[in-house]
């Protein structure tokens, strides 16, 4: 374990990073980590990339989920740096985390330019009055165009600023890739002038320097290790706060004696001991295992609770339950109801955006979107759990009797060619046109405003229709008047007839009729489905069916079977795919899409009916 040393405030630098999705965050924090000497020259850590992104996930998919803390020393400061997430979905991420930071570095991708998430994330960030400095990253791109983005940056801080000192940021130049950086495009071979306009142009943490009436200290983060449980993370706004220190943990309705076991500060990816911290220091406190998000750590007669994190309401809610399929139990390790809903409440300890109600066997959980709720799906299913979900549906409010539906707005990049597939899919949900522009790359770029109803499904379809190649990104925008409620659209599915196990000659009758998602010598069971139709109605076939052997024939063999390779559909397609009738069966090993009703002859009266 690494020594402590206090500091003073003066001398530590409260900064969070934010940014549209793969704008360059997380690459110039490696920058930062490594060029402030944290590890030594042989560590591991040197040689790595996404040094921050430590959930296999975040790997996978190339966005950072959860926010994270880490620190770095340069020249006698501390710098206390916030890695926050880029896409909408777990805006929830940011808003907590951005309670800690006093100013934020934004990076801007010099191509793309400011994109919704950019908005969104600076919104957020001015309205805490925190001091922005703009960092133009991936200026070596050859479709760069410097220019126009500073134009465009200067643009978005004329809607969105709150006060005038808000329109003088300062701007840099950056290609975070290779770790360099500087006040103009001529980049020096170091990101110093970033450390520098850190310890420059970011304020000393705010702080009440009131300590006669107590430390503060708000809860914004949550982490825990078998060996010392949960650890409580959050900025010190007042006081200090010492190690076995007795404090009261204030929360909604109640204050709670508590003590202070450990008390931890950020060095690099780990943690050091502290026997006592300052204002204005971001720390890790355990013994207070009742601590939650939002709650207030205070000291003195009379400890003050800061104001709560206000958070952005769901805007969509998924069905999760315990399977209740014919291969219920045979492949996950927690199946039950009672084991689902405890890891549900586990997961409300730290992912703060998420509502969770119980729903008839299982439960309704809201979040931030489609992502949001993928994300904690696929974490469970890697945890060895086993559950069906149902289709995403749209989270809506009431005000004077009225009913609102949320709404977004969308950006979507594509080449020319595919800009009447693009129009011709937003027009079907209804999506109205704010602005379609040419970029400097000779794509075009639609911006919409869309119910978040018609959004569940459409990355499907466009990148469907583009061969792969959109660009597409969304935030939350408000709530409008719910005129006509959008219908999802779909042909048939094709659906197993029988239980049993899928054979090549069966599929291959079958792939006449419309794509499979299965292969050869797969469990199925009646009521599951196999495949998308193609035409409109859902059609029951038998896909077990072996081939029939004569006294003529008794090899299978004559006349090799072709088979169309199957589609293979990932979590976020299966739950797109799914209808008001539909499950996904989700288990540690497969992902199953079925049909809620399973017997096919209640199946038709339900419909009839």
């Amino acid at each position: 374990m690494l020594k402590y040393t206090l500091m003073n405030k003066d001398r530590i630098r409260n900064v969070a990073i934010i940014a549209h999705v793969d704008h360059g965050k997380t690459t110039l924090v490696d920058g930062l980590l490594k060029q402030s000497h944290t590890f030594r020259d042989n560590q591991a850590e040197m040689s790595q990339t996404l040094i921050m992104d430590s959930m296999d996930q975040e790997h996978e998919r190339g966005i950072t989920i959860t926010a994270k803390q880490t620190s770095v020393f340069y020249n006698d400061y501390k710098i206390n740096i916030i890695d926050t997430p880029g896409h909408a979905d777990f805006s929830g991420e940011v808003e907590r985390t951005l309670n800690m930071a006093d100013g934020v570095l934004l990076i801007v991708d010099a191509q793309e330019g400011p994109m919704p998430q950019t908005k969104f994330v600076l919104q957020k960030a001015l309205s805490l009055k925190l001091k922005p400095v703009v960092i133009i990253n991936k200026i070596d791109k050859p479709a760069a165009r410097i220019e126009e983005v500073k134009d465009e940056i200067s643009d978005l801080f004329l809607e969105l600023a709150t006060d005038e000192s808000q329109l003088n940021y300062p701007i840099y130049y950056a290609i975070a890739r290779d770790g360099k950086a500087g006040k103009t495009t001529e980049l020096d071979d170091d990101l110093h002038v970033i450390f520098e306009s850190i310890i420059n142009d970011i304020p000393a943490p705010k702080t009440d320097d009131n300590e006669g009436a107590g430390a503060q200290l708000l809860v914004a983060a949550l982490a825990a290790d078998n060996y010392l449980g949960k650890y409580a993370i959050g900025k010190i706004f007042r006081g200090r706060l010492k190690k076995g220190q007795s404090v009261k943990l204030l929360q909604k309705d109640t204050i709670k004696n508590a003590k202070i076991e450990k008390i931890f500060t950020y060095r690099g990816l780990g943690k050091e001991e502290a026997e006592e911290a300052i204002a204005g220091d971001i720390v890790a406190l355990t013994g207070i295992p009742e601590a939650n998000i939002g709650d207030t750590i205070a000291t003195g007669e009379n400890p003050e609770a800061l104001p709560t994190i206000e958070l952005e309401p769901p805007t969509l809610s998924i069905y999760i339950g315990p399977n209740t399929s014919p291969l219920k139990g045979k492949e996950g390790e927690f199946t039950t109801s009672r084991q689902i809903a405890e890891r549900l409440e586990r997961e409300l300890e730290t992912n703060i955006a998420l509502k969770i109600q119980p729903d008839g066997l299982g439960y309704k959980v809201s979040g931030r979107g489609e992502l949001h709720l993928s994300v904690l799906i696929e974490t469970m299913r890697r945890e060895g759990y086993e559950l069906e979900a149902g289709r995403p549906e749209v989270v809506y409010k009431e005000e004077n009797g009225q009913k609102y539906e949320p709404i977004e707005d969308l950006t979507i990049e594509v080449d020319s060619e595919f800009v009447g597939a693009v129009s011709q899919e937003m027009g079907i949900r209804r999506a109205e046109l704010k602005a379609q522009e040419l970029t400097s790359t000779g794509s075009t770029r639609f911006t919409y405003e869309i119910t978040t109803a018609a959004l569940i499904g459409l990355r499907n379809n466009l990148l469907t229709a583009t061969k792969g190649t959109v660009i597409m990104s969304s935030i939350p925008s408000g709530y409008k008047p719910v005129d006509s409620k959008y219908k999802p659209e779909r042909n048939g599915a094709l659906i197993s007839f029988e239980d049993g196990v899928s054979t090549a000659y069966a599929l291959d009758a079958a792939q006449a009729r419309g794509i499979l998602y299965i292969p050869p010598q797969v469990p199925v069971y009646q009521g599951m489905i196999v495949g998308l139709s193609n035409k409109k109605d859902d059609l029951d076939i038998n896909i077990c069916r072996e081939k029939q052997l004569t006294n003529m024939r008794t090899h299978a063999s004559d006349g090799a079977i072709q088979l169309t390779p199957y589609t293979q559909l990932s979590l976020e397609q299966c739950l797109d795919f799914l209808l008001d009738d539909e499950l996904l069966e989700v288990t540690p090993k497969s992902l199953r899409l079925r049909k809620r009703q399973l017997d096919p002859i209640k199946r038709k009266r339900e419909n009839r009916a």
